[in-house]
C-alpha cells in the first residue's frame, strides 16, 4: 500500500505477472503478424488448388488474430483488491446505509422453492444491522407455492439468524451448513443443544415445502394467512395482478422480531403484475419492479443483486464491498462491485467448463484494471443513484445521512404501503417512461446486465472487482452438455444483440470509457463473430486433407516458426495459466474442448439467430437454466461422463463435425499407409497436426456414437444423420471439387 493510502478503506495491487505477460502478448502478436505476412504473400495463382480456400483461411486468421488482441487487452492490467471492515466499523459503524437485496426466481420446477429460501435465508442472516438490511423475492412465476416456502422461511428465519449470529456460523445457508456438519465436530454443548433443534426445524420446514411442491399449498396454510387470497384473481402466470406482501418489517412488532427480540431484516414477496398484451422484459423487467418496490417500502442506498441458487457464503462481504463505496478519496465514483460467480457442484476436472475460472481470476480482474468490470446480473453491489440513472460528476459526494430513510415508514401503515407499492409493479407504469432506457435495467438485450453496466459507466461512473480468499457467493452449474450450450447460447446472443444495437462500445460512450476498456468489451460482443472462422477452421483444412493440397508452409521453409510459434506459445500458456487458477491438465482439456463445442455449436446460432433477429426475423426468448437434474444423469456427471441423451441441432453440428474430422483423419492414414504419392507429408504436417487434435478432443463424442449404451449417449437417430452428412461431405469433395 502506497503513501497516502494507510487510512484508506481498501487498497489495490497490480498482477504480479504483468510485465511476462505483455512480453508474451507481444511476441505472440508479431508471430501472428508474421502468419498474415505469409497468407498474403503465398495466395495461390488463379486457377491453381485450393486458392479460394487459402484466401478463407487468410480471413479467418485476420479476424482470429485481431479478436487474439481483444482477448489480450483483458491481461494487459490486472488489478486485485483488499478492504479494510475494521477501519469501516471505527468510522461508519453509526452511518451504515440501507442495504437491499434483491433474489429473482422465474420458475417453481427448474428453481426449486428450497434452494429458493436457502439463499433468501443466508441474505437475512448476514452479519449487518439488521433494521438496514431488507430482502425482496422477485417471483416471475408468481407461484403461491413459492410465497409459501417464503412466508415459512420468514418463521425460521426468526430461529436461524440469531443462531448464526451467537455461533458465527459460516456459510449461512441452512442448507450448505447442514451439509457440511459430517466434518464438524463441536464440544460446546450450548451449541450442539441448539444445533440439534435447529436442525429439526430446518427439516421439518424442508418437508412442509416439498410437500407443498408435490401436492399443493395444504389449506390450512391458506386459512391462516390472508397473503393467499392476492391469488384469487390469478388466472395464469402471464396473467394476474401484482401480487406483494410485506412478510417481516421492522414497524410491525408483532412478527417483526427473532427469538431472542431482535428486529429481523425486513422481507418482501413481489410477483409484478403480467398481462398478454404486455411485454415482459424478462428479468430486466423484474429488477426494473423491484426497484421502485424498494424505493418506496426502504430505500436502500446498496442494492445487492443474487440469482435464487447463488447464496452467500461470507457474512461479512457487505461490509467488506462497503469499503468500496464509502472511501472518503474514491469511494464517490463506484457505482458497483462485481463478485465473482463460484459453484458448489462443480467436478475436479469440471467436465463442462462451467466454473468459468478464466473469467472469474482473470477477466474481471483485466476489466477492473482497465476502468471498470462487467455487471454480469448477480452477486453484484450497485449504488442505486448511479443504477437509477445519475451521471456522475467531479462534485459528488458520499452522503450517507438519510434521514428521510429512516422516518418514511412511521406514519405509513403496512397495509397501505403494500397497496401504494403495488401500483409500482403495474404493466402500465413504465409507458411514456425512460424506464429501460435511461433508469434502471435495459431493455432489448438477453444479456440485460452487460448493457446496463456499459451504460453505467458511460455515464462517467466506475466498477471494481471483489474477489477475497473467502469467496463470497456460491451457486448452482449446469450438469449437462446441453445446458450448458444453451446458456451460452443466450450470453452470447445478448452480446451480439449489444454489437448491433446502439450501446456498441466503439459510438456509445467512448467519451466516458477510455481505448483499452472499449477493446475488452469488444472482446466480449464479438464472441458470436468467432464462431465463422472457428466454424472454417474445423472443416476446410480436414477436408483439403483428402485432395492432398496444402494450406500451410512445410516444415523446412522459414514460414514454418511464425506458425509454430504460435501453436506452441498460445497452448503452452494457457496451459500455464490454467494450472495456474486451480485447473487441472485434465481440466484444462476438458475447457478447450467446451470452447471447441461452444464456439461451433451455441456461438453459431447466436450469430444466426441475433443477425435475424436484427433484420426482424426472428424474437429472442429468456430460458431458465435448470437448477435440478435426475439421478441417473447425475450418477454420470459425477463419473465425468458427457451427458447428450436427446436430439438437438447443437449435438447434430458438433456431430457431423466430429465425424467429418475423424473421416478425413482415416482416409489420410490410408494414404500415409499404402504410400500414395499424392500425399506429401512434409507439407501437410500442420493440416494433420490440426485433424488429429480435433479428432482426439472430440473422443466424448465418438464414445456417445459407437460404443455407449446408457440413456446419455447420442439417440441413433441423430447418429445416423450426422455420419450420413459427414460422409457425404467428405465424398463430395473427393470426387467433385
Amino acid at each position: 500500500m502506497g503513501s497516502g493510502e494507510e487510512n484508506s478503506l481498501f487498497e489495490t495491487s497490480k498482477d504480479r505477472a504483468r510485465h511476462i505477460r505483455r512480453v508474451y502478448a507481444v511476441s505472440m502478436f508479431v508471430a501472428i503478424c508474421f502468419v498474415w505476412t505469409f497468407r498474403l504473400k503465398h495466395v495461390p495463382a488463379k486457377g491453381e488448388p485450393g486458392q479460394w480456400a487459402w484466401l478463407g483461411l487468410f480471413a479467418a486468421e485476420l479476424c482470429s488474430g485481431i479478436y487474439w488482441v481483444f482477448y489480450q487487452t483483458l491481461r494487459w492490467n490486472m488489478v486485485y483488491r483488499k478492504t479494510f471492515p475494521d477501519r469501516l466499523s471505527q468510522r461508519y459503524e453509526s452511518k451504515l446505509p440501507g442495504v437491499d437485496i434483491f433474489v429473482f426466481t422465474a420458475d417453481p420446477v427448474v428453481e426449486p422453492p428450497v434452494m429458493v429460501i436457502n439463499t433468501v435465508l443466508s441474505a437475512m442472516a448476514y452479519d449487518y444491522p439488521t433494521e438496514k438490511l431488507s430482502v425482496y423475492l422477485s417471483d416471475d412465476a408468481a407461484s403461491d407455492v413459492t410465497f409459501y416456502a417464503l412466508l415459512e422461511a420468514s418463521n425460521f428465519a426468526k430461529h436461524w439468524v440469531p443462531f448464526c449470529k451467537r455461533f458465527k456460523l459460516e456459510p449461512r445457508s441452512p442448507s450448505a451448513f447442514f451439509n457440511t456438519l459430517l466434518s464438524t465436530k463441536s464440544h460446546d454443548h450450548d451449541y450442539v443443544k441448539h444445533l440439534a433443534t435447529i436442525q429439526k426445524l430446518y427439516e421439518e420446514m424442508k418437508r412442509r415445502i416439498e410437500d407443498a411442491t408435490k401436492l399443493g399449498v395444504p389449506s390450512e396454510a391458506r386459512s391462516k394467512h390472508n397473503g393467499f387470497s392476492q391469488w384469487d384473481s390469478y388466472s395464469s402466470r402471464r396473467d394476474h395482478d401484482t401480487i406483494l406482501q410485506i412478510l417481516v418489517h421492522k414497524n410491525e412488532s408483532q412478527n417483526s422480531k427473532d427469538v431472542e427480540g431482535c428486529i429481523l431484516p425486513t422481507l418482501v414477496y413481489v410477483a409484478r403484475e403480467k398481462r398478454p398484451q404486455y411485454h415482459t422484459h424478462y428479468k430486466a423487467g423484474a429488477v426494473n419492479s423491484l426497484l421502485r418496490v424498494s424505493s418506496k417500502i426502504s430505500k436502500g442506498k446498496i442494492i445487492l443483486f443474487l440469482d435464487c441458487d447463488m447464496y452467500s457464503t461470507n457474512s461479512q462481504s457487505v461490509r467488506e464491498v462497503l469499503c468500496f463505496f464509502m472511501d472518503e478519496d474514491k469511494g464517490q465514483k463506484i457505482a458497483y462491485v462485481q463478485c465473482p460467480q463460484y459453484f458448489h457442484n462443480i467436478g475436479k476436472n469440471d467436465l463442462y467448463a462451467n466454473a468459468v475460472s478464466e473469467t472469474l481470476q482473470i477477466h474481471l480482474h483485466g476489466e477492473d484494471g482497465l476502468g471498470g468490470s462487467l455487471f454480469i446480473g448477480t452477486c453484484c453491489f450497485l449504488r442505486r443513484d448511479a443504477f437509477c440513472g445519475k451521471k456522475f460528476s467531479p462534485e459528488w459526494e458520499n452522503d450517507w445521512n438519510d434521514e428521510n430513510e429512516k422516518h418514511q415508514l412511521s406514519e405509513v401503515k403496512l397495509h397501505e404501503l403494500e397497496e401504494e407499492s403495488k401500483a409500482l409493479a403495474s404493466c402500465t407504469y413504465e409507458k411514456n417512461t425512460l424506464w429501460g432506457k435511461k433508469i434502471g435495467s435495459v431493455y432489448g438485450c438477453l444479456v440485460e446486465d452487460v448493457i446496463t453496466g456499459f451504460r453505467i459507466q458511460s455515464q462517467g461512473w466506475r466498477s471494481v472487482c471483489y474477489n477475497p480468499p473467502r469467496k463470497c457467493f456460491i451457486g448452482v452449474a449446469p450438469t449437462n452438455l446441453l445446458q450448458t450450450l444453451v446458456q451460452h447460447k443466450r450470453w452470447v446472443q445478448g452480446d451480439m444483440q449489444i454489437l448491433l444495437s446502439e450501446y456498441r462500445p466503439t459510438c456509445f460512450g467512448d467519451r466516458k470509457i477510455n481505448f483499452l476498456q472499449l477493446l475488452a468489451y469488444l472482446y466480449t460482443v464479438c464472441f458470436s463473430i468467432i464462431s465463422l472462422p472457428m466454424l472454417y477452421y474445423s472443416i476446410i483444412p480436414s477436408l483439403y486433407l483428402l485432395k492432398g493440397i496444402s494450406l500451410f508452409p512445410e516444415m523446412s521453409s522459414s514460414w514454418f516458426i511464425p506458425f509454430a510459434c504460435v501453436i506452441v506459445g498460445n497452448t503452452t500458456y494457457s496451459l500455464i495459466e490454467g494450472l495456474s487458477i486451480g485447473a487441472s491438465i485434465r481440466g484444462w482439456w476438458n475447457a478447450m474442448r467446451m470452447w471447441l463445442y461452444l464456439r461451433t455449436s451455441a456461438f453459431f446460432f447466436a450469430f444466426i439467430d441475433a443477425i435475424f433477429e436484427h433484420f426482424g426475423r426472428a424474437n429472442s426468448s429468456f430460458v431458465v437454466t435448470a437448477k435440478t437434474i435426475e439421478d441417473d444423469a447425475a450418477q454420470r456427471y459425477e463419473k465425468e461422463i458427457m451427458e447428450f441423451g436427446t436430439s438437438s441441432p447443437y449435438f447434430t453440428v458438433l456431430a457431423t463435425l466430429a465425424l467429418l474430422n475423424l473421416f478425413c483423419l482415416l482416409a489420410t492414414l490410408k494414404d500415409l499407409v499404402l504410400g500414395n504419392g499424392a500425399f506429401d507429408a512434409e507439407k501437410m504436417v500442420l493440416q494433420l497436426l490440426l485433424c488429429v487434435v480435433l479428432v482426439l478432443i472430440n473422443f466424448p463424442l465418438y464414445e456417445a456414437i459407437f460404443i455407449r449404451k446408457d440413456k446419455g449417449r447420442l439417440p441413433t437417430s441423430l447418429s445416423i444423420k450426422s455420419t450420413t452428412l459427414a460422409f457425404t461431405a467428405c465424398v463430395f469433395f473427393k470426387l467433385f471439387n
